[in-house]
């Protein structure tokens, strides 16, 4: 792996159901993350990339499953998914990008 520096920390924002209703109701939002980053890099990262006050960071480590293709096993990779909760008053803005998209209806 190469070396650490603050730009290489937060991997990307995971955008699910569940990580927007965090969002919402938490003032939380979830990134995937380097697997050898601790929870004060994360801290950092976070308070200096995105400009906002950090309370916490709660770390998790998916471990990667097995998975076949014919008669070959493959291993997907373990990745780590912190939860970051931001100071009251404080927002990201990119995630405010997503609640303003106007999604077309179907039409039949």
């Amino acid at each position: 792996m190469k070396a650490k520096d603050i730009n290489s920390i937060l991997r990307r924002p995971l955008v699910t159901e569940k990580t927007t209703l965090l969002k919402e109701d938490a003032n939380q939002v979830v990134f995937r993350v380097r697997t050898d980053a601790n929870k004060i890099e994360i801290r950092k990262a976070a308070e200096k990339l995105l400009g906002v006050d950090v309370t916490a960071v709660n770390t998790m480590v998916y471990r990667g499953k097995s998975k076949r293709m014919g008669r070959q096993t493959g291993r997907r990779p373990n990745w780590k998914k912190a939860v970051v909760t931001l100071a009251p008053g404080e927002e990201v803005e990119f995630f405010e990008a997503l609640d303003e998209l106007e999604i077309p209806e179907a039409t039949e």
